[in-house]
């Protein structure tokens, strides 16, 4: 029985996590974190996630060092910041994990490719399953479809999200890239404005729409002379970045240190 270390156990996305462990075969909770301070520190890990009281039989804790030892893997949906800091305890103790945060700056991901040259880490802008299948068509589909169709992405997400454009869209538009042989960060566009002249014929779209409590939403479009293609993947809850993780988690105990994805995971590579 793999034994399952979340992070953020009493938010979002944490609380939904310990959920799903609590009804997953072959793994259990073994330890649920918060940040020092937190209200619910001390308390059923139960409350948060939505379950009977005892149903799960974690507290919440703030030793995240401890939390580890016991643990065979660490599930964290954080933010960069923290998350490096999660990595870098991981290494230390010999513990793989899985990181669902989105956001990472290209030092902070050279930070973490350091720390995974000791210990096996998921790092992937998305979880979902029919995501990373999305990930692979995109693939085929613009190198099928070649320069003459206009790439644009357009990403939709709830009000409180804090980075833009999502990693999901970021992702896309580097998949999209690669498979077009350009360079993503000198031909993504985040913004239009006055006379801008021209759509190059480099240049890939990327716009960000923020409000009410969409979970998320991804368009890509390949957007030719008399057609156009749309490639649209829907989140209708939190639930399926969950299973991800969690299938994710249950993969990568075991594995050599490295660097994977969900791609990984689900063998699309």
């Amino acid at each position: 029985m793999i034994k399952a270390v979340v992070t953020g156990a009493a938010g979002r996305m944490g609380s939904r996590i310990v959920n799903v462990l609590s009804s997953s075969e072959g793994i259990r909770l073994s330890g649920a974190v918060e940040r020092k301070g937190h209200a619910m520190v001390g308390q059923d890990s139960c409350g948060p996630a939505g379950l009977p009281s005892g149903a799960v039989l974690t507290m919440i804790t703030d030793d995240l060092a401890a939390a580890i030892k016991a643990g065979d893997v660490l599930i964290d949906f954080t933010m960069p910041e923290a998350s490096l800091e999660h990595i870098r305890l991981c290494a230390e103790l010999g513990k793989a994990c899985v990181i669902g945060s989105t956001g990472f700056s290209k030092e902070q991901l050279s930070e973490v490719n350091k720390h995974v040259q000791r210990i096996p880490c998921v790092l992937s802008p998305n979880m979902s399953v029919g995501v990373n299948v999305c990930f692979k068509i995109l693939a085929d589909l613009a190198k099928i479809l070649g320069p003459d169709f206009d790439p644009e992405i357009v990403e939709w997400h709830h009000r409180l999200k804090k980075d833009a454009p999502s990693g999901t869209a970021v992702h896309m538009g580097e998949v999209v890239a690669k498979a077009l042989g350009r360079d993503y960060h000198k031909a993504a566009k985040y913004h239009r404005e006055g006379i801008t002249g021209a759509r190059t014929n480099e240049e890939i779209g990327m716009q960000t729409v923020r409000g009410g409590d969409i979970v998320g939403e991804h368009t890509v479009y390949f957007i030719g002379m008399g057609e156009r293609i749309e490639l649209t993947h829907r989140a209708h809850t939190r639930d399926m970045f969950v299973r991800g993780a969690v299938r994710a988690a249950k993969w990568v105990v075991g594995k050599k240190p490295g660097l994977y994805d969900m791609q990984d995971v689900l063998g699309l590579k």
